[in-house]
């Protein structure tokens, strides 16, 4: 699986989401890929008996690294990215739970336009990328299967974002290591430092993405620690308005509503043969 990216996985301390994260991860990621489960010191022994668990049994080319004190959400998380040097990432929160065909998708949309610098799938809380409906918290699909299916059927247009989205990003190592990484001085958490690397990234002229052909469930948001958001109002005075702007005109509700059609088509209709679709296939 060496043309898929490296799965990085910053842990936290919620216990219960890190072994629902760790169970979806194993189930709809391909065997043989390799996943990196750092620790910044926050799980506590039962999160680690979790994790040591899951290592044992995982079909997933795991490592497991355990900091003995904690440096920062941003901070930890750049380590980790300067450790994969070039290659491309997918940065998955700990208390997310990807959809079947996930990580295929989120290379094939990186394979598909070199301008696209970061992937961000659909997520019940997704932000801007949320589905089914913009800007609100959803409970998780019903049927992840079911909504995996209609998502790899979606035509892979990748529309604009305003920028990346924490529940899970692939970010391409080119554009990465061009722009700098996360800015580790300015920014406590990663929620506001890779809203800060995607506005760079954005400058430097690649594109922040939607990949609508992959869906990573999560139980919340994520958040900024305090100060991150002022910190980014002062370094991008536009952000919220342009952020404001683009959940009053809502530029994704076409992509949705397809999306909502072909769920009830492969709800009504199982073998309809539409989701035999060669979208779900990664780009050569």
């Amino acid at each position: 699986m060496s043309d898929l990216p490296i799965v990085l996985l910053p842990l936290a301390a919620d216990e219960d989401a890190l072994d629902a994260c760790l169970a979806a991860l194993d189930a709809a990621t391909p065997a043989g890929t390799p996943v990196w489960l750092a620790d910044d010191a926050q799980a506590g022994p039962r999160g680690i008996a979790i994790v040591e668990r899951w290592l044992q049994r995982t079909r997933l080319r795991a490592e497991y690294t355990r900091r003995t004190q904690p440096i920062g959400q941003a901070a930890h998380l750049q380590e980790m990215l300067q450790a994969c040097g070039p290659a491309d990432v997918v940065v998955l929160a700990a208390d997310a739970q990807p959809l079947p065909g996930w990580l295929a998708q989120l290379a094939a949309c990186l394979a598909r336009d070199a301008s696209i610098a970061t992937a961000t799938p659909w997520c019940n809380a997704g932000e801007a990328a949320a589905w089914p409906r913009l800007g609100e918290i959803s409970s998780p699909p019903a049927d992840p299967a079911l909504t995996a299916q209609a998502c790899a059927a979606m035509a892979p247009q990748h529309p604009e974002l305003p920028a990346a989205i924490g529940h899970a990003v692939a970010l391409r190592g080119s554009a990465r290591l061009r722009a700098g990484g996360l800015d580790t001085a300015s920014f406590g958490s990663w929620y506001a430092a890779l809203i800060d690397l995607s506005l760079r990234l954005a400058g430097l002229g690649w594109r922040n993405a939607l990949c609508e052909t992959a869906f990573v469930a999560r139980g919340g948001e994520g958040g900024a620690a305090d100060g991150d958001l002022d910190v980014l109002a002062a370094r991008w005075p536009a952000w919220h308005s342009r952020l404001a702007d683009f959940l009053m005109r809502d530029p994704l509700h076409e992509q949705r509503r397809q999306l909502q059609d072909l769920h009830a088509r492969l709800r009504d209709n199982p073998q309809d043969d539409l989701f035999a679709a060669p979208a779900a296939e990664p780009a050569a």
